[in-house]
């Protein structure tokens, strides 16, 4: 008896993904042998055979052959379309109004930064807020449907501890600070903070590593107001986080 084969080594030797031959299971347009519930192998002659008569086919669109995922147009990708997208290892995606946006991961710099930012944050919050919760990249955060963020780091209050879910945050948080490198200034500090605002974000923080500096606004009414600005050198006060200490933050060496 000829050996059976699993969905990957089928795919592997039409040159097809897994999730192509797995369609055209559940299409019936393959041969295969159901062993179970959802549990099937295959026999490389019958489907080599049937590929060569050409039985095997789409109607109207010829023989078997690789299709690609369809998701969304840009302007109209959901969360339900994000939690559909393959993982792409090196990338960070998310969904601004509608639009896919996929960037390169952040560099080591970028990581450091972040790193000694939640550090300072995270002893602060614990005697601050012992309820709430502080947390960092990658972890969704859906503010609308068409809205699915990772910020760098994210506070979610105590007050606020009914949004977070198993696999993410749904809906606005306390506290969000994005760290801007050259290829998301723009996205950062003008897409992805109108998105806050309108959300209805508390507290929007901005840091810039090649200039050294956070900005931290404030939501005053429907608008953000810029309430701290500094860097190396300068004293970190904030009027709803008093204490807060981020000199290490300003701290050349950690920035330059």
């Amino acid at each position: 008896m000829e050996e059976l084969l699993t969905a990957q080594e089928l795919a592997e030797i039409l040159n097809l993904s897994v999730e192509t031959i797995r369609r055209y299971t559940r299409q019936k347009k393959i041969p295969v042998i159901e062993l179970g519930e959802k549990q099937y192998r295959y026999e490389k002659v019958p489907v080599l055979s049937a590929l060569a008569r050409g039985e095997i086919s789409i109607k109207e669109e010829g023989p078997v052959k690789e299709e690609g995922p369809v998701y969304a147009e840009q302007g109209g990708y959901t969360y339900e379309d994000y939690l559909k997208l393959p993982e792409e290892p090196g990338y960070r995606v998310e969904i601004l109004e509608g639009f896919l946006v996929k960037e390169a991961s952040p560099s080591m710099h970028h990581q450091r930064v972040c790193s000694v930012l939640y550090r300072q944050l995270a002893d602060f919050f614990d005697d601050f807020d012992s309820e709430g919760e502080l947390f960092f990249a990658p972890l969704d955060v859906t503010l609308t449907m068409k809205n699915v963020l990772q910020p760098d780091i994210l506070l979610v209050s105590g007050a606020r501890r009914e949004i977070k879910r198993k696999e993410r945050i749904d809906g606005p948080c306390d506290l969000v600070a994005e760290i801007m490198s050259p290829a998301n200034r723009r996205k950062d500090r003008l897409q992805k903070m109108e998105i806050y605002r309108k959300a209805g974000i508390p507290h929007f923080w901005l840091v810039d590593p090649e200039e050294n500096t956070l900005e931290a606004f404030m939501l005053k009414g429907e608008n953000y107001a810029l309430i701290v600005a500094g860097g190396p050198g300068d004293k970190f006060i904030h009027p709803d986080f008093p204490g807060l200490d981020l000199t290490r933050v300003f701290h050349r060496p950690i920035f330059g």
